[in-house]
C-alpha cells in the first residue's frame, strides 16, 4: 500500500512539474515599453452590422480608419467559399469617435486579407480568393486591378493568394504574393510589372508565407515571413539585406507596419495552438530590429487578441490592431 501511495504521490509530483514547466514555457510574456491602453467602445457598431474577422486595417491622412472585414464568411481550412460576400467589406470609420461613416465593397470580394493606404490616399485590397490586388479611391472607385479573377499563376500577370501591398512614394508598389508563390512582386505605378524575387524555402532571400509588407523612408522593403518566424529586408529592387529572427523576442510576425517617425510595430501572433494560450501581442522595434516593446496577449477580453493579423498605425500614435474583431489602442500619456 506505501508502495502504491508512493507510486501515485511521484505521478502527482511529476505532472505538476511538469504543468509549471508548460505553463512556464507558454505563459505570455510580460509587457514593456510603452504602454498602450485599450479604448473602450471603439469602434461604435451599428444595429445588425456583423464586423467579422478583419483581415486588413490602415489609417489615411485624415484620421479615417478603413477596416477590410469578412462580414460573415468565415476562412477556417485551406478552401473556402467561392461565393462573393454580399455585405459591404470596407468600413470607414472616425478614428476619434468610432462613428461608422461610409460601407462599400459589398458583391466585390470572396476572401478579403490585405489594406494599404498609400500616400495619396488611394486603398489598396488584396482578396486570396480571387487572387487579385485591387486599388480603389477613398469612396470605393476601381482604379486599377492586377490579376485575374478566380484564376492562380505565378507569372506577370497572376497571383496565388497574394496578402499584402507596400507603396512607395513615387507609386512603384510591392505584392507579397503570398500563401501559394512565396515571392515579391514589384510594380510600376501604372500596373505595369517590373520584377520579382523568392521562392519557397528557408533560406535568405526564400520565403515561408510572406504574410505582410512594408517600406521605410529610405525605400527599404520588410517582409513578415511568417512561416519562418522571422523579418526579411531588401533594397527597393530585392536585393537582400538583412534577416531579424529571435523566437524569444519577435516570435512569429504575422504584420509589419512602420510609423512615419521610423517606429516599426509588428504582429506577433504566435502559433495558435489549440489546447494552451500562445503568444499573441503587439511589438515595437526600433530601425536596428531592437525590441523595445509589447503589450497584449492571448484572450477575447478587452485589449486581448485571438489570431492578431493586422496593425494600423495613426499619426497621432493610435494603433488599430484587427483579429476576429478590431481594437483600437492608445499610448498612456504619464
Amino acid at each position: 500500500m506505501k508502495r502504491y501511495f508512493l507510486l501515485g504521490a511521484l505521478i502527482i509530483a511529476g505532472m505538476l512539474v511538469a504543468g509549471w514547466f508548460v505553463m512556464r514555457q507558454f505563459s505570455p510574456p510580460a509587457a514593456f515599453g510603452t504602454s498602450y491602453q485599450v479604448v473602450s467602445g471603439w469602434p461604435q457598431s451599428p444595429d445588425g452590422m456583423i464586423t467579422g474577422q478583419v483581415a486588413g486595417v490602415d489609417v489615411d491622412g485624415q484620421g479615417r480608419v478603413f477596416i477590410f472585414r469578412r462580414a460573415d464568411k468565415v476562412w477556417n481550412s485551406e478552401t473556402f467559399d467561392p461565393g462573393l460576400i454580399a455585405a459591404p467589406t470596407v468600413l470607414v470609420v472616425d478614428g476619434v469617435s468610432g462613428k461608422l461613416l461610409v460601407a462599400w465593397g459589398e458583391n466585390r470580394f470572396v476572401m478579403p486579407h490585405g489594406l494599404t493606404i498609400d500616400h495619396k490616399g488611394n486603398v489598396w485590397l488584396t482578396d486570396v480568393g480571387l487572387h487579385q490586388v485591387f486599388k480603389f479611391d477613398a469612396e470605393g472607385k476601381l482604379l486599377l486591378t492586377l490579376g485575374e479573377a478566380g484564376i492562380p499563376g505565378m507569372d506577370e500577370t497572376h497571383f496565388n493568394r497574394p496578402t499584402d501591398v507596400a507603396v512607395a512614394a513615387d507609386g512603384t508598389l510591392y505584392v507579397s504574393d503570398g500563401y501559394v508563390n512565396s515571392r515579391v512582386v514589384k510594380f510600376a505605378a501604372d500596373g505595369r510589372y517590373l520584377t520579382s524575387w523568392g521562392s519557397y524555402g528557408d533560406a535568405s532571400g526564400e520565403f515561408d508565407v510572406p504574410h505582410s509588407i512594408a517600406l521605410d523612408g529610405k525605400g527599404r522593403l520588410y517582409v513578415a515571413d511568417r512561416g519562418n518566424a522571422r523579418v526579411q529586408i531588401f533594397d527597393g529592387d530585392g536585393r537582400y539585406l538583412d534577416t531579424w529572427q529571435d523566437r524569444r523576442q519577435l516570435g512569429r510576425p504575422w504584420a509589419i507596419r512602420i510609423a512615419s517617425d521610423g517606429t516599426i510595430y509588428v504582429v506577433d501572433g504566435g502559433d495558435q495552438p489549440t489546447w494552451l494560450p500562445d503568444r499573441a501581442r503587439i511589438l515595437q522595434l526600433t530601425a536596428d530590429g531592437m525590441v523595445v516593446g509589447s503589450f497584449g496577449s492571448f484572450g477575447t477580453d478587452p485589449g486581448q487578441f485571438v489570431w492578431p493579423h493586422t496593425i494600423g498605425v495613426a499619426d497621432d500614435g493610435a494603433l488599430y490592431v484587427g483579429e476576429v474583431r478590431v481594437q483600437k489602442f492608445e499610448p498612456i500619456q504619464e
